[in-house]
């Protein structure tokens, strides 16, 4: 009997939506033993990526599929999940059928959403990229403070390790160089990834006063 592959790699176009979707696996291919075919894996990890402040209040957020298709949604979902963890000392929740790893920082609350079959310790290591990565840019301070005096460069972190859905980095050392690359490529002083875009300040002080 032909032995099954334990992780067939997906075809183009092949399993991503049942995947991403906590769906059923695919239907066994000819010649295969029904029960032995296993649900394809998809790339496509993390459904949401956000940082709220000691109130619950957004920071950063940026969604990956259509679970929480409008702002309200996602703003909805965000503040249930900061009530049922942010009296917690645990790192993992499981609510509304999703996998949610998170950690405290002074007065930040820094969440990655997975599905509910996603692997925890895959998440926590896009937990562990993001929270070190940024503690690096701004010099050991992951506070509202200078994550809001420094929200672009916070944002070119979070592209660097997770592109639509997908794990690009986990390693903080490869996200601070390739965030330092690209500041150096649009001709910015190479100072600390904290100054990248720095016209942004004024923009969001006046969009926090709005």
């Amino acid at each position: 009997m032909q032995r099954p592959e334990a992780w067939p790699r997906p075809q183009p176009g092949e399993g991503a939506a049942a995947a991403q979707a906590g769906g059923p696996a695919l239907p066994a291919r000819a010649g295969e033993p029904s029960g032995l075919r296993l649900q394809e894996p998809s790339l496509y990890t993390i459904k949401a990526v956000f940082i709220l402040d000691n109130d619950g209040r957004r920071l950063l957020a940026k969604y990956y599929d259509d679970t929480f298709p409008s702002t309200k949604e996602q703003m909805i979902f965000e503040k249930n999940v900061f009530n049922k963890t942010s009296r917690t000392e645990s790192e993992i929740a499981f609510f509304g059928g999703m996998t949610i790893v998170y950690k405290s920082s002074i007065d930040l609350f820094l969440y990655v959403v997975g599905s509910s079959h996603e692997n925890e310790l895959m998440l926590m290591s896009v937990l562990t990229c993001l929270f070190e990565s940024l503690n690096h840019m701004l010099r050991k301070n992951v506070e509202k403070r200078w994550l809001l005096e420094n929200m672009d460069g916070a944002f070119l972190v979070l592209d660097e390790i997770v592109d639509g859905g997908v794990i690009l980095e986990s390693d903080p050392q490869q996200v601070i160089q390739k965030v330092n690359f690209r500041a150096d490529d649009g001709g910015l002083t190479e100072q600390s990834v904290a100054q990248v875009l720095q016209s942004a300040k004024e923009q969001i002080k006046w969009s926090l006063l709005k």
